[in-house]
């Protein structure tokens, strides 16, 4: 079963998290407390503290601390985003931006230390070391700018790939205005 997209709205997305909870989520959340305590995942005391903890629970964000080491997230980069929360879409719209800045960083770290050690090896003649014009300064000084501007376009990256994600979910759902079948010309009179 598909817990979070049981709930009345998904207690992960933060548009949801001040949302009053109702009695069915409650008891969405002890059933899966008794779940996890019968296969062992919870012993006793945690059960009861957290068992405790849901039948006070006044909104939708008191629930995912609950039960987040205890559902496995969905979905994954590849999977389908049918079900996705806005909460998932974020989460892998902020992974979308660690690997965007960490090939800007390998990028930067990379041409680098080639350049350099081009520089460094063609600077050894007959004589020893005669350095000559630095020329690797203008491949650091690009790749560290694109690093810059990666690492503080981190909410642009973000938003525009929820966007992207949005518009997949939007397709494999099939709404309206997306896919073959809902265009005016698709329409049988």
């Amino acid at each position: 079963m598909e817990v979070w997209s049981s709930f009345t709205r998904d207690p992960r997305d933060r548009q949801h998290q001040a949302l009053r909870a109702s009695d069915q989520d409650r008891l969405l959340v002890q059933q899966v407390l008794a779940d996890a305590y019968a296969d062992g995942r919870l012993d006793r005391e945690e059960f009861d503290e957290r068992n405790e903890a849901a039948r006070s629970v006044r909104t939708l964000g008191d629930i995912d601390p609950l039960l987040k080491d205890l559902v496995a997230p969905r979905p994954s980069t590849t999977g389908s985003l049918v079900h996705a929360s806005r909460a998932d879409l974020e989460r892998l719209a902020h992974r979308h931006w660690q690997a965007k800045r960490r090939e800007a960083v390998f990028s930067f770290l990379g041409a680098s230390t080639v350049t350099t050690a081009i520089w460094f090896l063609t600077s050894w003649g007959k004589g020893g070391f005669d350095p000559y014009f630095f020329w690797p300064a203008f491949v650091i000084v690009f790749s560290l700018l694109h690093l810059i501007r990666t690492a503080a376009s981190r909410q642009d990256i973000v938003d525009d790939e929820v966007k992207r994600l949005e518009k997949r979910q939007a397709k494999e759902r099939g709404r309206p205005g997306r896919g073959p079948g809902w265009g005016p010309l698709d329409w049988k009179w």
